[in-house]
């Protein structure tokens, strides 16, 4: 078994195996440093823990891809033909939906060139890749738990009060946003929370309701806004 798959490519350019493997795992080292890039850059409120993995799971599936069309051309544009003959069937919103779908199209171009050993060895890596970014749930991210919104209706310099209220609750609070309309009173404040105790969250709206001053207040939970 293990000869069959070190001397399994039959295609027209077969490939090492050790040489097949140190590109895969440069791949996957390389992934993963794009993706700590992005999650130590991106600041927005739409943060999507798919995304960060198809970095990581794109650019090993790329890698095979390479391996598999071995400067063919032919390969090239039937991979781009079989490719968007399912994307444009096929309506994906998931990022990670998109990286299946090409590696069965890329494993199954291995096989059908011959190129069996790269086949074999992109599938196992493949599924342990995406077995690994299950478990560990890699990308994940816990900044805070909680987006409130309120209405401020005394003067700024009294917000020491209200931010009082919030370090009861709160580790950390951070001011998303600061708006005040011309000629309309107070102000509408948007803030960060990571919470002493997510479970008291009713708690902290039920007093930001009665507190003097505020008013409009709503939430969004982390979880229901990390996936926009």
């Amino acid at each position: 078994m293990g000869n069959w798959i070190l001397r399994g490519d039959f295609g027209t350019a077969p490939d090492d195996l050790r040489g097949m493997l140190l590109g895969l795992m440069l791949a996957f080292l390389c992934g993963h440093v794009v993706a700590w890039v992005y999650m130590a850059c991106h600041n927005g409120l739409s943060y999507s823990r798919s995304f960060v993995n198809s970095l990581i799971v794109l650019c090993v599936i790329v890698a095979v891809v390479m391996m598999v069309m071995a400067n063919n051309l032919l390969i090239a544009f039937g991979l781009m033909a079989v490719f968007a003959i399912v994307r444009f069937r096929n309506i994906l919103r998931d990022t990670l939906d998109t990286t299946y779908i090409l590696a069965s199209i890329t494993m199954g171009m291995a096989c059908g060139t011959k190129k069996y050993s790269t086949a074999v060895v992109g599938t196992a890596l493949f599924s342990l890749l995406m077995l690994y970014l299950f478990w560990t749930q890699f990308g994940s991210r816990h900044r805070f738990d909680l987006i409130l919104n309120l209405h401020w209706g005394r003067p700024l310099p009294e917000l020491r009060d209200l931010l009082q209220l919030l370090d009861r609750h709160a580790r950390t609070s951070q001011v998303a946003s600061q708006r005040s309309a011309a000629g309309a009173e107070g102000t509408d404040l948007s803030y960060r929370l990571l919470l002493r105790d997510s479970g008291r969250i009713d708690e902290l709206i039920s007093e930001l309701k009665s507190f003097p001053g505020v008013s409009r207040v709503t939430s969004i939970k982390a979880e229901e806004e990390s996936e926009v």
